[in-house]
């Protein structure tokens, strides 16, 4: 029954996305492309992208930009995570932001259980939320590039991502916002989950204040959401902000 259920919220999905596909000029769906369900779960570590380091790309491709502790300046992509013992960062303006009421852009960390073998680098997928309680983010739509890797975990069963918003946990790298920022850890709030209130949002760095108050407005603080999702073009206005473009297959 849940299949099943997944299937139908698939195929409305899909119909709805091409609805919104319609209103972005250059944004099309790829032939062949991934699609299908997941998890939407959220981060903000401050550590520079997987996507921009050289090893993890297409040899075709530019690697993600990462950038200097100003979350502007562009970085030498040799120059290792300032999770580390590097100095780059992810770039402030990487994180999502509403275009209207019902569609944001952003960016994401993914793993696709099906995608083989493939490097899904710098590839851009639409969301449709969906959510098990009442919320005004059920429906809503994203159009996200992917600029980080997911769990690693060969057995995973369920495509997952991470959205790319600030004040949202650092996991793992409890060390990469307090480096680049030089701040209190505790403004980061939990580890997992990030900070509590729109409030908390405004005890962040200015640059990246806007970006965390997205999660409580447009978001509408909502948890973990279900996707439906299918790979599509790269809109410029994605593309000039990472500077990677996904390698057709």
């Amino acid at each position: 029954m849940k299949f099943a259920l997944a299937s139908v919220l698939l195929l409305v999905a899909y119909a709805s996305a091409f609805g919104v596909l319609e209103q972005i000029e250059e944004v099309k769906p790829v032939v062949g492309g991934v699609s299908g369900t997941g998890t939407a779960t959220r981060y903000w570590d401050c550590c520079k992208p997987t996507c921009a380091w050289l090893k993890n790309t297409d040899p075709r491709q530019t690697p993600v930009k990462a950038c200097k502790a100003d979350g502007v300046t562009a970085m030498d992509v040799l120059n290792n995570s300032g999770c580390g013992d590097g100095q780059s960062f992810i770039c402030t303006d990487q994180h999502g932001y509403a275009k209207n009421e019902t569609l944001a852009y952003g960016f994401a960390a993914a793993k696709f259980i099906h995608a083989g073998d493939r490097n899904m680098c710098c590839v851009c997928v639409m969301f449709t939320f969906h959510t098990e309680l009442p919320s005004p983010l059920n429906g809503k739509k994203m159009l996200a590039q992917v600029t980080n890797t997911g769990n690693d975990d060969p057995d995973a069963k369920h495509n997952e991502f991470d959205i790319a918003m600030p004040g949202s946990g650092v996991g793992l790298w409890d060390q990469g916002c307090v480096n680049q920022w030089h701040n209190d850890p505790s403004v980061w709030g939990d580890r997992n989950g990030g900070v509590h209130t729109l409030e908390d949002c405004y005890k962040l760095p200015e640059p990246l204040q806007e970006g965390c108050a997205f999660r409580f407005e447009w978001m509408a603080g909502y948890n973990n959401p279900d996707v439906t999702f299918e790979e599509v073009t790269c809109p410029k206005e994605l593309t000039d902000k990472s500077g990677c473009f996904p390698v057709e297959y």
